[in-house]
């Protein structure tokens, strides 16, 4: 058996608290249908042989989706996001996530249920980006050891 220590899992969750983590694991019960669909692009490595978590606690947030290894989320948004009030605290709450360093991508329901493959492009794509950024960094850093 694997024991992951509380650093880490601190750090995988940037501190989220005992609620955050219980009402991540109900949502994992009651996903959508949208998020059914996407999980099963997403799991077991299936997308790029990238690990994703769903339902993952990040603060006092919980993504759709998450690629620790990238720092990427992927949020799967409904009719309720659409209104002016939702889409303002979307907007903090992106704000915030990308302040510990994680890039957010956002669908619609009606993207993922019906063009998938988009979807899957998009995914694609910006791990592409972020692992160009990873290199560059990797070089400047190389770069100025030197």
């Amino acid at each position: 058996m694997i024991y992951i220590t509380k650093s880490f899992q601190g750090s995988l969750n940037f501190g989220a608290k005992r609620e955050i983590f219980e009402n991540a694991k109900e949502l994992r019960k009651n996903q959508t249908e949208a998020e059914i669909v996407l999980w099963e692009l997403l799991r077991s490595r299936r997308c790029g042989g990238l690990k994703f978590r769903r339902q993952h606690p990040v603060k006092e947030f919980i993504l759709d989706f998450y690629c620790h290894e990238y720092l990427l989320g992927i949020e799967v948004d409904g009719a309720v996001h659409e209104n002016d009030m939702a889409k303002e605290y979307d907007q903090n709450r992106t704000a915030e996530l990308e302040s510990f360093g994680i890039s957010i991508l956002r669908f619609k329901n009606e993207e993922v249920l019906n063009n998938l493959s988009k979807v899957k492009s998009e995914i694609l794509n910006k791990f592409a980006q972020l692992q160009r950024e990873r290199d560059e960094k990797s070089s400047l850093i190389k770069d100025e050891s030197m």
